[in-house]
């Protein structure tokens, strides 16, 4: 079974998918991209300031521009943003030639992930955890109708999980993945 094009990585913030996304392209032999970052090196800002100049809908008009032009690249796992999903015509381009995976995790774990993290511009407020469960009951539905794979993240380590990841997208036994890593391969 040859390996899908691209990897897409989409949930909730905290649930590991930049940690996760890092390791898995280098297992596969693939490029990292985290959309997030990208938008930040391009505009020389950090989302925050994005988010408090131009709003969410500024925020998420830059996203819909970087998913545009990501969904043409090949042989990359793509980290999303939480809220990637929230604009219809997203949809068509976190699928695009890609296995979208959609890495669950619980609210305990958010809170846990998230709660120092200043980087966050929704969680920047009195509430985060009713911020928190009200994103999630919004969005959850969505990273389920476009996800491939339904893969929980709660008190797994991201070694597992991306190794569960691999055995998934890549059905091979371990012997053929270690013999054709040996042989210096690059599809794992």
């Amino acid at each position: 079974m040859p390996l899908p094009k691209r990897v897409v990585l989409v949930g909730p913030m905290g649930a590991g998918k930049s940690t996760i996304g890092r390791m898995l392209a280098k297992e596969l032999g693939y490029r990292f991209l985290d959309s997030d970052r990208i938008i930040e090196d391009r505009c020389g800002a950090n989302i925050p300031w994005i988010f408090d100049v131009e709003g969410e809908e500024g925020f998420r008009q830059r996203e819909t521009a970087m998913l545009d032009e990501l969904s043409l690249e090949e042989r990359t796992v793509l980290a999303t943003g939480g809220g990637a999903v929230m604009k219809p015509e997203n949809h068509s381009l976190l699928k695009k030639d890609a296995v979208v995976i959609y890495l669950k995790t619980s609210l305990e774990q958010q809170v846990e992930r998230t709660r120092k993290d200043r980087n966050r511009p929704l969680l920047q407020n009195d509430d985060p955890v009713g911020v928190l469960t009200r994103l999630f009951k919004i969005r959850d539905p969505l990273y389920k109708k476009l996800a491939d794979i339904v893969m929980h993240t709660d008190r797994k380590s991201p070694r597992l999980v991306v190794r569960q990841l691999v055995n998934k997208i890549n059905p091979r036994t371990p012997r053929q993945r270690r013999q054709m890593r040996k042989e210096g391969r690059s599809h794992v």
